[in-house]
């Protein structure tokens, strides 16, 4: 029986909120729920030290321990990444994706993420982009993500290289003191002015297990702001717009719900977009969901005026159905 020591991660703050039971439950798919209740209760489950109850309401970014498991193969660990090296054979049948760097120091790691890889492994992906990093940099005893993008979303990701790093990342967008810019191409046309969206979002679980969010009045506070950029004319059953988007919460699936709530489904988009538009697009070259991290501004004390900035250019795939951007 193979027996593993016991695993660190730190809570994203998208968590925050959740209750810690529904949090391990939601991530450790095959353990039983009494196995995890009796994890909590006998306080082998510890955030920042400490024993805490099934009840306790998760803040975002705290130090989560989980004990030993029976093999990762057998125990499918959804969600929770050590911050320990990942083990692997680098010589593996499947080929290495390649990640341009936009910027690096002893702390952090900025890439530019192409679109069609996922974050990390899990629902029927064995290795994500942070798997494939660590196999890639095994100099570096720790890398975790700084937050977290859509499989089909490209640009700007952020990684942290040391556990101060990543904490002083999540504090810096718990606390909105980063903005974050993405580039969508979407269906409808966009006024070209900056319009704030504050619907509220609710996460659900879909009938294959995969997170689901819509506008709901009970939902969590999400806030976008949106402005036209330009529109293009093709031979499609509505108009096509380039929209430039921040977003001043980071909830899932934020940009893609507020657009397609708001009448400008993102083209490509497979879960909240126009299926009959996307379908019809296909025969036109449409490859990949239509959205793009662009631009992040970070503060960051230790930098040349307390501020990072880190800017992916806009892809090849964008070209032909953007308008009114920058290259």
């Amino acid at each position: 029986m193979t027996w593993h020591n016991a695993q660190h991660s730190v809570v994203d703050p998208e968590y925050a909120g959740q209750r810690l039971d529904n949090y391990l439950i939601a991530r450790l798919k095959s353990l039983p729920k009494t196995r995890i209740y009796r994890m909590i209760r006998s306080g082998e489950v510890r955030l920042n030290g400490k024993r805490v109850d099934a009840q306790h309401r998760l803040e975002g970014g705290e130090d989560l321990r989980i004990p030993p498991l029976r093999d990762l193969s057998q125990s499918k660990l959804h969600g929770i990444e050590a911050s320990q090296k990942t083990l692997g054979n680098p010589a593996s049948t499947m080929e290495s994706p390649s990640f341009a760097v936009l910027f690096e120091d002893e702390s952090l790691l900025v890439i530019d993420k192409p679109a069609g890889v996922a974050v990390h492994g899990g629902s029927g992906i064995s290795r994500g982009l942070i798997e494939w990093l660590r196999l890639q940099r095994p100099e570096l005893a720790f890398l975790e993500l700084g937050h977290r993008l859509d499989r089909e979303t490209s640009g700007v990701l952020v990684l942290a290289k040391r556990r101060n790093a990543l904490l002083q990342l999540h504090r810096a967008f718990r606390e909105r003191v980063s903005e974050k810019h993405y580039i969508a191409v979407v269906s409808g046309r966009v006024p070209k002015r900056d319009r704030v969206l504050r619907h509220r979002l609710q996460r659900y679980t879909g009938a294959a297990g995969e997170r689901v969010v819509r506008v709901e009045q009970e939902g969590v506070e999400a806030v976008s702001v949106i402005r036209g950029l330009g529109s293009l004319e093709r031979d499609t059953p509505s108009q096509i717009s380039t929209v430039l988007v921040r977003i001043e919460t980071g909830r899932t699936h934020q940009i893609r719900v507020h657009l397609a709530h708001e009448g400008f489904p993102i083209l490509g988009d497979e879960r909240y977009g126009d299926f009959a538009l996307n379908r019809h697009l296909r025969t036109q070259g449409l490859r990949r969901m239509l959205l793009h991290a662009w631009r992040l501004e970070l503060a960051w004390p230790q930098a040349s005026g307390g501020r990072l900035c880190f800017r992916a250019p806009v892809p090849l795939s964008f070209k032909s159905w953007a308008s009114g951007i920058e290259s």
